[in-house]
């Protein structure tokens, strides 16, 4: 596992979107894994740029979202169909029917579940991953006991992860206490992964998630421009230039490179 530090949150999106540069040069046709939250935001935005100036192609790309709340429909400011097409896929060239993210309105969870996992199957499998990580080591919606062969499922939200995301609801009561969520097994099968972390309590989740090692539902630090809500309860956001730190995962002995992006608190100094 190889850890890239950069200066700030604006390089460590940068290095983040050529990595996804590199993935869609080898392979035009990639399979995406998409995250919602701040920490990926500056990614997408990189993306969208190099799409709009330099002719970055998305025209056979397919992407498979990691989770979303359930019981909001598509067009529910927080729901994850919401904030992916507001922040990225209404920017990009990548065809609707290319595009999956889990239902949060299904009427068989069960059902769907299975059906995701065989679509993704279908589709070749996630050429790479995008990831952040919790204060407390989680990814995606998976808590840290989650098992490492788990799959789509469906999954109660713990206490912490319901408080923290009141904020963004007009009524407490509003938030939803369950989530579909791919399962680890499904994101370690990814060829390549690339986890980002940047702000203070990323620091946490990284060390306890990855021996040192973002924050997917904590404070961290946001992109300049980067909503309040609209389905970013990943990150309060801190507001400081925070460095940020890339890795890159050798799993299996295939090369699967992780862009993680952590946050330095600054009072331990400039990063070594």
């Amino acid at each position: 596992m190889e850890v890239v530090i950069r200066a700030d949150y604006r390089q460590m999106s940068r290095v983040a979107a050529e990595v996804v540069v590199d993935v869609l040069n080898a392979k035009p046709n990639a399979v995406l894994g998409m995250a919602t939250g701040s920490t990926p935001l500056g990614l997408y935005q990189e993306l969208v740029r190099l799409h709009r100036e330099a002719q970055l192609d998305f025209s056979c790309v397919t992407t498979f979202n990691l989770d979303e709340y359930v019981g909001l429909p598509v067009n529910h400011p927080q729901s994850y169909h919401c904030f992916m097409h507001e922040h990225f896929f209404k920017h990009v060239n990548i065809p609707p029917q290319n595009i999956y993210i889990p239902s949060g309105t299904t009427s068989n969870y069960h059902a769907f579940c299975t059906w995701y996992e065989q679509r993704i199957a279908e589709c070749g499998g996630i050429d790479l991953q995008i990831l952040g990580i919790g204060s407390d080591g989680h990814i995606a919606f998976n808590e840290p006991t989650s098992s490492l062969s788990s799959r789509t499922r469906l999954k109660t939200l713990s206490k912490q992860t319901i408080d923290d995301n009141a904020r963004f609801f007009d009524d407490p009561a509003d938030v939803p206490v369950y989530a579909i969520t791919m399962g680890v097994g499904t994101i370690l099968e990814a060829r390549k992964i690339i986890l980002l972390a940047s702000g203070g309590s990323q620091g946490r989740g990284r060390r306890g998630g990855c021996g040192g090692a973002g924050d997917e539902h904590g404070d961290g630090e946001r992109p300049p421009d980067a909503p309040r809500n609209n389905g970013d309860h990943r990150q309060g956001g801190s507001g400081k230039s925070q460095d940020a730190r890339l890795l890159r995962i050798h799993l299996c002995g295939e090369a699967r490179r992780t862009p993680v992006v952590t946050s330095r608190p600054a009072h331990l100094g400039p990063s070594p």
